[in-house]
């Protein structure tokens, strides 16, 4: 796996430390699996504690014992989306083929796959931020994108024909995670591609790019 920037637990997850006991544990599991479920299916805006508890099978008083709000509970989700979706990436990125069309895209799809499943919940996300510790939260995520990213693509910089490869390969991670994100918050993409067609897409404009020199300037 490749190493990653890593937040602190206590300040990315709204100020929610993690509980030592086993069953603590399990509890704050199914509740913050419930948020995120809520979420998806009801939006940002209908979110409520009460659906939370509903769906986990716990009570109110339960869910209010672990979190002063609801903003806080939902920056803990997105935490938890955002680690999953580093985890995935590390993960996809060190299988990833044996040269950079592998390595852009097994980044490419990574992200694809993270938003499409996530439904509704990246797009509310992104819109409503709301808390300071769900902005840096999302913030340090672009961080741990680009250091896998460039950790990845490291071995094969000798394929990039742009005059300066390590920044040729920063302007890639950011148009990727960019492109990914712009679609993501519309509810209704008009260019007619399923997520993995659009990852193809931007996928062989990247590896384009990086294997076009450059042209001359004056």
């Amino acid at each position: 796996m490749f190493a990653t920037r890593r937040p602190d637990a206590e300040a990315a997850s709204g100020g929610i430390r993690a509980p030592v006991q086993a069953r603590s544990r399990r509890v704050l599991e199914k509740v913050l699996a419930s948020a995120e479920h809520v979420l998806s299916t009801q939006g940002f805006d209908d979110f409520t504690i009460a659906a939370v508890a509903e769906h986990a099978g716990v009570s109110i008083g339960g869910i209010y014992r672990r979190f002063e709000a609801k903003e806080q509970l939902i920056a803990a989700v997105k935490d938890r989306l955002l680690t999953r979706l580093e985890q995935d990436l590390s993960e996809r990125l060190h299988d990833a083929g044996p040269d950079l069309a592998g390595v852009v895209e097994a980044f490419t799809h990574s992200l694809a796959d993270a938003f499409a499943s996530g439904s509704r919940v990246f797009p509310d996300l992104i819109r409503n931020p709301r808390r300071s510790e769900m902005v840096e939260r999302g913030q340090l995520a672009l961080v741990v994108f680009n250091d896998l990213f460039q950790q990845a693509a490291a071995p094969h910089l000798d394929e990039v024909r742009r005059h300066d490869p390590v920044a040729a390969l920063h302007v890639v991670e950011r148009a990727i995670t960019g492109a990914m994100v712009h679609r993501a918050v519309l509810d209704d993409p008009e260019d007619g591609l399923t997520w993995e067609e659009y990852a193809d897409q931007l996928s062989d404009m990247a590896l384009t790019y990086l294997s076009t020199p450059e042209r001359p300037r004056s």
